[in-house]
C-alpha cells in the first residue's frame, strides 16, 4: 500500500492532526438510519478483499461478526434492550463500527517501522508492506480497533478506501448503504451536520448524543463520528476514550533527566575515586 501514499510533509506524518493542514475527511454514521442490513460489512469486505466471516453462531442476537478486527474493518452493532416481558415493549440499536481515524492517534504513536501513516485526507492507514505484524498499534487503540491479519501476518482496519478516495471516489461502505445511515464527508462539515441532525431528533430519542465530535476528549476527537441513541457503552464503545501515549512526552522527557542525573552520579563517583 505504500506506493498510494502521498504525503504532504512532515507534519502529514504526525500523530496528531492539526487544523493548519489540509481539508480532513472522514465518516458520520447516524444510528437512528441503520436497519442492520450489513450491506455496509459486505461491501468492505468485497472492495479490500477480506476474507470472509462471520459464519459461526455467536449467541449474540444478530450480530454474527461480533468486533471489529484485522478482516473486518466495519462492523454492524446489534442490541437488543427490553423494557418489560411482554412483545413490543423493547428496540433495536444498530451502528455499523469503523475504525475512528483519531486527531491524535495511538496507533501512529507507537508504530516502530513507520507503517503507520497519516495520508493528506488526514486518515490513519496501515501500509501492508511495511507493517511487521508486532502488534504494538493493538495495544496502542483506545478504541480496540486493529487486529491481526494471521494469514499475512500483519495488522489491518479501515483506511477509509484510500484508492477510492486519490480517484475521487466515496468509501465502498458509505456508496453502498441504502438509508445513508453512513455519510462520508469534510470533517469540519460532518460535525456540523451531526449538530444539527442531533436537534431534529432530540425530541422523539431521549438518550440521542453524539459520539466522537468533541475535540477535547482523550483523543482529540475523530474523524469518525457517531449518532448514538443511548450511552456509548451500550454499543461497546468506550465512554471517556483516552490514547494511552498521552503522557509520552513527559515520560520521555522525565527518563532524560533521569539518565542525565546518573551520568554525573557516575561522573562524580570516579573522580572521588
Amino acid at each position: 500500500m505504500s506506493t498510494f501514499i502521498d504525503l504532504t510533509g512532515a507534519a502529514a506524518q504526525s500523530a496528531t492532526y492539526g487544523a493548519d493542514e489540509q481539508q480532513r475527511m472522514g465518516f458520520f454514521t447516524d444510528t437512528t438510519l441503520c436497519i442492520g442490513c450489513k450491506a455496509c460489512e459486505v461491501a468492505c469486505k468485497e472492495w479490500n478483499e477480506l476474507p470472509e466471516d462471520g459464519y459461526e453462531f455467536t449467541g449474540w442476537s444478530y450480530d454474527n461478526t461480533r468486533e471489529l478486527n484485522g478482516n473486518t474493518w466495519r462492523h454492524v452493532t446489534f442490541v437488543e434492550q427490553f423494557s418489560g416481558r411482554s412483545a413490543g415493549t423493547g428496540r433495536w440499536l444498530m451502528e455499523s463500527d469503523v475504525c475512528k481515524h483519531c486527531t491524535h492517534a495511538g496507533c501512529l504513536d507507537v508504530c516502530p517501522t513507520g507503517a503507520i501513516m497519516r495520508s493528506e485526507f488526514g486518515t490513519v492507514v496501515i501500509q501492508q508492506d511495511v507493517c511487521n505484524g508486532c502488534g504494538y498499534c493493538i495495544v496502542g487503540c483506545p478504541f480496540g480497533v486493529i487486529g491481526l491479519k494471521e494469514a499475512e501476518g500483519t495488522t489491518g482496519k479501515c483506511t477509509l478506501c484510500y484508492d477510492r478516495l486519490k480517484a475521487g471516489e466515496e468509501p465502498a461502505c458509505a456508496k453502498a448503504c441504502p438509508t445513508d445511515s453512513i455519510q462520508f464527508g469534510a470533517v469540519d462539515e460532518l460535525r456540523e451536520r451531526a449538530e444539527k441532525r442531533l436537534e431534529a431528533v432530540q425530541g422523539r430519542f431521549d438518550g440521542a448524543q453524539l459520539y466522537g465530535t468533541d475535540t477535547g476528549d482523550g483523543v482529540g476527537g475523530t474523524g469518525s463520528m457517531f449518532l448514538l441513541l443511548d450511552k456509548p457503552e451500550v454499543y461497546g464503545l468506550p465512554p471517556d476514550p483516552i490514547v494511552p501515549t498521552k503522557d509520552l512526552p513527559q515520560m520521555w522527557r522525565a527518563a532524560g533527566v533521569g539518565a542525565a542525573l546518573l551520568v554525573a552520579a557516575c561522573v562524580a563517583a570516579a573522580v572521588r575515586a
